[in-house]
């Protein structure tokens, strides 16, 4: 058997993995579980990729069974991509009607920056701080989460970043007035600045809910804002659901909806749950941005379009609609309301009790733990978050901590997830920070 230091000496440093000091080797995982080469068993609570489970044995059956039968690039034509196209542009509203497949996540947002730039031929794109969007150089660009770490000088100039609408951290908190307002103006003013500059905006991007920015929700009515100025500037609206969507927020299907009915974006991307770890991805936009670029002279076609001659290849879309009924036929997205719940019930009681725990934040399967070394002040615990995650692993737990600071405790595990398994994390969670204060 290849030994850890092996990966170290052909991967690192470049390629980071979970816990560091002491990286485990995972040899197989089933549902909501993960095993290491010894045997032992671990609760995965972090593993947003395998989103009906690992190893799901409906959707390994799809792959088999079209693997045996075909697997080709799309310029042919085949049943399973015009199938998947209408069941996934079924989950969207109406507008959002052409599908563009590509292989990951970081493609498809590649591809949205080109159909917005294609659109009326502007450049500049905004984003907002913390924000990550794929590991392509055209991503980098536009994710401060990762261009900041290059030093002060790393960001282009035609990228402008806008306050993450963190109501919690950020400029505007939870007693202000109208946040979502407030956070949209932020935009405003950065589309105003930059038109002065002669500059043009092609879009501005986000995080339906941020992840790795730490967790964060926006408040109900600034997507529906930062359109409105954004539309009027001549750029669109890209929604990046690649790690929330098909149903992680239990309400609804994609995160965006909890924006309420009247807010659609121009264009969604999405990736990793689409295909439960299978190199899949999706762009899905309006006719009138498809037909545009298809002017630019790339092919299109009437209800697929087909940016990548692979991505749309016969396996990969048949995995795609078994995950699709596996969604359906498990209730996974009402499983995510319910445990979702319940895990915050659970963790709003520790909020109560430990000084530690200073914001529970989430929806569904998506939920942030943000602790604190000061609950007034809101310092950031960042020690403290890494100390609990390796206590955690420790406990056969699989947990992880994000955000600017690293002190945000991140829950997106499979949706299989159970009450059972929130109420035990919670718990083993409870025993470690009470101990903990001794070490303060």
């Amino acid at each position: 058997k290849l030994k850890r230091c092996y990966f170290i000496h052909f991967f690192r440093p470049s390629c980071k993995v979970f816990f560091a000091k002491d990286p485990l080797k995972i040899v197989r995982a089933q549902g909501q579980y993960m095993f290491d080469e010894t045997g032992e068993k671990y609760l995965d609570c972090i593993n947003n990729v395998a989103h009906v489970g690992h190893s799901h044995p409906y959707v390994t059956k799809a792959a088999t069974k079209q693997m045996e039968l075909l697997n080709t690039n799309s310029r042919f034509l085949h049943d399973n991509l015009v199938q998947y196209a209408q069941r996934l542009a079924a989950t969207l509203p109406e507008k959002l009607s052409v599908c563009y497949f590509v292989n990951s996540g970081s493609e498809a947002n590649d591809l949205a920056l080109r159909l917005a730039r294609q659109y009326h031929g502007h450049q500049d794109v905004i984003t907002l701080e913390n924000a990550y969007h794929g590991h392509l150089t055209s991503l980098i660009d536009i994710s401060p989460y990762k261009f900041n770490q290059l030093g002060k000088d790393s960001k282009k100039e035609f990228v402008h970043v806008a306050p993450s609408p963190d109501i919690y951290r950020g400029k505007y908190r939870e007693d202000h007035p109208d946040p979502a307002s407030a956070y949209a103006e932020e935009v405003k003013k950065i589309i105003e600045e930059t038109q002065k500059n002669g500059r043009k905006i092609a879009a501005f991007i986000a995080e339906s809910m941020q992840s790795c920015g730490g967790q964060v929700i926006p408040p109900v009515g600034y997507f529906q804002k930062v359109a409105e100025y954004v539309r009027a500037a001549g750029g669109v609206f890209i929604a990046d659901e690649v790690q929330v969507g098909f149903g992680r927020v239990g309400k609804h299907f994609w995160a965006f909806q909890l924006q309420g009915e009247d807010f659609v974006p121009d264009i969604v991307t999405m990736g990793k749950p689409i295909g439960n770890g299978h190199p899949m991805s999706c762009v899905v936009t309006t006719r009138e941005i498809a037909e545009s670029f298809g002017a630019s002279g790339l092919e299109y076609f009437n209800t697929v379009s087909l940016y990548m001659q692979f991505g749309g290849n016969p396996v990969s879309c048949a995995i795609g609609l078994a995950v699709l009924d596996v969604i359906e036929k498990e209730d996974l997205q009402g499983n995510a309301a319910r445990v979702g719940n319940y895990l915050l019930e659970l963790l709003a009681e520790q909020k109560e009790k430990h000084p530690l725990v200073g914001d529970i934040r989430g929806v569904g399967l998506f939920v942030g733990v943000d602790l604190v070394k000061d609950q007034q002040k809101r310092t950031p615990a960042t020690a403290e978050a890494l100390h609990l995650i390796y206590k955690l692993k420790e406990q056969k737990i699989l947990l992880s901590a994000d955000g600017p600071h690293r002190n945000v405790l991140k829950f997106k595990p499979p949706m299989c997830f159970t009450m059972e398994n929130a109420k035990h994390v919670v718990e083993k969670i409870d025993v470690l920070l009470t101990g903990m204060y001794g070490l303060m």
